[in-house]
């Protein structure tokens, strides 16, 4: 039985490696080309795995694009996180975490796969929802700190952390078309700012 197990426990561990080539993988050429060009064989070549390696963890190349999309949206959201938790006052933690994100989206290869492809691959609801499940609670949170200290504009908080994840996210896609990328982002922060000041009455912008 022990055996049994060990040997168990070694296919698990096998498997979750080979997923994690594969996701990498793919991260690298979504990333590089967008979902349409990305190669399949490139990317099994990469990850050093056969074509049915590929099947037995994702079912589709859309599969494995949801979950490379979820991957670097969880590490989007735990960067944010990192950057916000510098501030001790939780309106300068909502800018600086909004400030963070935007800047991400400067990146090229989170513009292909986090902004650009998504709606046309995964569908709206399921990029909204996999965008909710790794932001949408901490985004909360702060603004139940910021009304419990009598800071915050009358408004359902729960609503309020909807509309300004969509903001934050419509910048975010601003910066991703433009032509002129950083001249985007310094529009893009300016007017996150001025829709902070206005949730947040006391606020300076900085």
């Amino acid at each position: 039985m022990v055996y049994d197990q060990w040997v168990i426990d070694g296919r698990r561990e096998r498997g979750q490696a080979t997923r994690e080539r594969l996701i990498e993988a793919a991260r690298a050429q979504f990333g590089a080309y967008g979902y349409e060009s990305a190669s399949l064989d490139a990317i099994l070549g990469a990850a050093g795995v056969k074509r049915g390696a590929l099947y037995h963890h994702f079912e589709s190349k859309q599969a494995l694009f949801d979950s490379v999309l979820d991957r670097v949206v969880e590490e989007i959201a735990a960067r944010v996180a990192r950057a916000a938790r510098a501030a001790r006052d939780p309106v300068e933690s909502l800018r600086i975490g909004c400030r963070t994100w935007l800047r991400m989206a400067l990146d090229p290869a989170v513009q292909q796969i986090v902004l650009i492809d998504p709606p046309s691959v995964v569908g709206w609801t399921r990029w909204r929802e996999i965008d909710e499940r790794h932001t949408l609670g901490r985004l909360q949170r702060n603004l139940e700190q910021l009304a419990e200290h009598g800071r915050l504009a009358n408004g359902d908080v729960a609503l309020l952390a909807h509309m300004v994840l969509a903001s934050v996210n419509e910048a975010a896609l601003l910066i991703a078309h433009a032509d002129k990328p950083r001249a985007a982002l310094r529009v893009g922060e300016a007017t996150v700012d001025t829709l902070l000041t206005g949730l947040v009455p006391d606020a300076t912008a900085h």
